[in-house]
């Protein structure tokens, strides 16, 4: 067996999986590179996390109002910042996959990226933060300066205007602050336990395993007979951090030297012992990212639930 390979599905992700979440808000505004259009505006309500629908009837906005692809918490998102946000993601896909995304998994995307932002804004507001103005309008510089004599036509491709475009700017920039005090927030020590395993296919072997430990066999020994490589060792790591549950919780029921009963997952079958336990352990970087993104992401679903979201735009184009 790979034991590189197993307890890397074993563990959460690591830094790589949490990348995604952890973006930085305020990564500013880029010419799409690709030439579909953002899907077309319609009226559905929905609740948060549903992928929205269109209707039969769009819903065209009042003269003096200006298009909405969503409302939170009476809060709109601009058509204009939605066909912006569609169009960066789909650049970023084609730049990594080398062809867009379909385009419901592109607009979906886009407005929960839109939705997290504005809910972000709404705390940091909440909590009396208010975006430099100097700050907001030295970005929107460099960004005037980038597109030089094209920065008009940049705006048109994008359906913004500089007021819609300082808009957007003043939340990302907010947004950025609230993510980070929320992910500051997550300790820098906590309580920790050292682990190894022995990871069996079947469970016929895993009960053989279990009753030569019964009988005395050393823990170690054995783990290293069924993983020559790591020796079954799981290292340190806190709660929540392990990709299964079941094998965490059972190494936190554990003291010093005793393990655990045979524990089934999707990988196999698992008997775990715990070698150390500390209390207040610094966190690995990869464990406090794994940490600090699923505190991001606890905090986004919240803030979800007790929100009023309105979608104003179907999930793809006809």
């Amino acid at each position: 067996m790979n034991i590189n390979k197993t307890k890397g599905r074993l563990l959460f992700g690591g830094i790589a999986g949490t990348l995604g979440i952890l973006m930085v808000f305020l990564s500013g505004c880029r010419s799409p590179q690709t030439t579909e259009a953002a899907p077309t505006p319609a009226v559905a309500t929905v609740t948060p996390q549903t992928t929205p629908l269109p209707t039969a009837t769009p819903a065209p906005p009042t003269p003096t109002s200006e298009p909405l692809a969503a409302l939170v918490n009476g809060e709109g998102i601009s058509l204009a910042s939605y066909q912006a946000e569609y169009a960066r993601y789909q650049s970023a896909r084609q730049l990594l996959d080398g062809e867009p995304a379909p385009k419901e998994e592109a607009a979906s995307q886009a407005l929960s990226e839109l939705i997290t932002q504005v809910l972000l804004a709404q705390a940091a507001q909440e909590q009396g933060y208010a975006p430099d103005e100097a700050a907001v309008e030295a970005r929107l510089e460099e960004m005037r300066t980038a597109q030089g004599d094209t920065w008009a036509d940049w705006l048109e491709a994008n359906a913004y205007t500089e007021a819609t475009l300082r808009n957007d700017l003043r939340r990302q920039i907010a947004a950025a602050w609230m993510r980070d005090r929320i992910i500051a927030a997550v300790p820098e020590t906590m309580l920790q336990v050292h682990a190894r395993q022995i990871l069996l296919y079947n469970l016929d072997e895993a009960q053989d395993v279990y009753a030569s430990l019964q009988r005395g066999t050393d823990f170690a020994t054995l783990a290293a007979q069924y993983d020559p490589v790591s020796r079954g060792d799981l290292g340190w790591f806190p709660r929540g951090y392990l990709f299964i549950p079941a094998v965490e919780e059972a190494a936190f029921a554990l003291q010093p030297g005793e393990y655990s009963d045979i524990i089934e997952s999707d990988l196999g079958y698992h008997i775990v012992q715990v070698i150390e336990r500390q209390e207040e352990r610094v966190l690995s970087t990869d464990a406090r990212l794994v940490l600090q993104a699923q505190a991001l992401h606890s905090w986004i679903e919240t803030q979800e639930a007790q929100s009023q979201i309105e979608i104003l735009v179907p999930a793809a184009a006809p």
